[in-house]
């Protein structure tokens, strides 16, 4: 049997003898099925035209594939004294990545913001041997079950080091951000993926309920993913993609970006 996975959102999916009928994910009105209908790929064909880059990304180390798979994000590496975190996941993993991490010191967990960056998350949790925190809200979306996947609920969870996840919801109910108090020049980050969308414009950020379709959320919602993230202090943002980041003043900008599009959703012409 082979685990498939979806090539336009690069999420893979529980062993078949063939590949399944739908992707639940792309047919979701958060995401979308291809132009030419529903493909699907597998790790062995993707990892003959597909390598890996480790690089730094302002201060964290990025792990991105080139050329870029579905939805095209970079995981972003923590690197802490009592192990190291794989913040988000990217479908290519293949020999030459596992020794790279495990030269920078392997992982003791990974963590996902939201289901569509789920992509072989199963598969780097056993190169690793490590868990998956998940938040519990989005158990639905887990195409590929796994005992090494954990699932927790609430508002907040502790990880080591003073990393916290944190429950912000918006684009999905489970959607999730890092907050990792040493980033920053010790001022503090956030790992945000594409909750807090880091804007082309960096020095703002803005919320979604759909990007590819553009179904934006109402304002309750920016007012509960500004709120969730109140307590902790931070300068920085890391958004999904490589150099997609806030890079100081980003308690500032996540307040002035609410407002402007809390601002906007309600501007008549």
């Amino acid at each position: 049997m082979v685990a498939y996975i979806c090539a336009t959102c690069g999420v893979q999916h529980e062993p078949s003898d063939e590949p399944p009928g739908h992707c639940v994910i792309c047919e979701d009105e958060r995401q979308y099925v291809g132009w030419s209908g529903q493909r699907w790929t597998t790790l062995e064909e993707l990892r003959a035209g597909h390598k890996n880059e480790i690089h730094d990304d302002l201060g964290l180390t990025g792990i991105g594939t080139k050329p870029a798979v579905a939805i095209g994000q970079r995981a972003l590496l923590v690197q802490s004294s009592a192990g190291n975190l794989l913040w988000d996941c990217i479908t290519v993993i293949d020999d030459a990545t596992v020794d790279a991490v495990r030269r920078l010191g392997g992982l003791r967990a990974i963590a996902i913001s939201h289901p569509h960056y789920y992509s072989c998350m199963v598969e780097w949790a056993k190169a690793f041997e490590v868990p998956v925190y998940l938040h519990a809200a989005d158990r639905r979306w887990v195409m590929r079950p796994d005992a090494k996947i954990e699932h927790w609920s609430g508002e907040t969870r502790e990880l080591w080091d003073g990393m916290t996840l944190i429950r912000v919801g918006g684009h999905f109910d489970g959607g999730t951000i890092m907050h990792w108090p040493e980033g920053g020049e010790g001022r503090g980050a956030l790992l945000a993926g594409d909750l807090l969308q880091v804007a082309q414009d960096r020095r703002w950020v803005s919320f979604m309920y759909s990007y590819p379709n553009y179904i934006p959320l109402p304002a309750s919602e920016v007012d509960r993913i500004v709120a969730s993230i109140e307590p902790f202090a931070f300068d920085r943002i890391y958004g999904a993609w490589w150099d997609r980041n806030v890079a100081s003043d980003a308690s500032a900008a996540v307040h002035r970006s609410a407002e402007r599009y809390k601002k906007a959703l309600t501007r008549r012409l």
